[in-house]
């Protein structure tokens, strides 16, 4: 079993004997697409403490789209609750990337490739994927590569 998985079950666990209701069902979900992925395929595998964050991340990533939804919707209780699930969930994921830093990686990266002009994206984004793979969401990504052909 991976750390994080372990982890997860751990704090999940924890969240049960302490009667969290938020951290216990967010906890639970997430343990079930960790379960569904691993089973996903031709053959049950044990997924790596990276492919775990990424089911993690995948998690998060549908609980800030579904607050956004909520709160266009003008269902404001529910967007809380899927914002509180996000912070659960962030606490499983590695400190994302400032702006700052973010910008300085992607400078690099356009230095580095010699691009100019938004046609060069492809390029820079494949320098910058796998250096900030994680720590950053591809959105934030594209937009600081666009602004920086711009």
């Amino acid at each position: 079993m991976t750390t994080l998985k372990a982890q997860l079950q751990e704090d999940l666990t924890a969240a049960i004997k302490d009667r969290d209701e938020l951290r216990s069902s967010t906890i639970r979900l997430t343990l079930s697409a960790v379960t569904s992925e691993e089973v996903a395929g031709k053959a049950k595998r044990e997924l790596s403490d990276a492919e775990v964050l990424k089911v993690i991340t995948r998690e998060a990533k549908k609980r800030r789209e579904a607050a956004e939804a909520f709160d266009q919707g003008g269902r404001v209780d529910q967007a809380a609750r899927e914002r509180a699930e996000g912070e659960v969930l962030a606490a499983y994921l590695p400190k994302q990337l400032s702006d700052e830093e973010l910008a300085a990686i992607v400078a690099a990266a356009v230095a580095e490739s010699g691009a100019s002009g938004p046609q060069a994206m492809g390029a820079v984004m494949k320098l910058v994927k796998p250096k900030v793979d994680g720590l950053a969401e591809g959105g934030r990504v594209a937009a600081a590569v666009k602004a920086a052909l711009a």
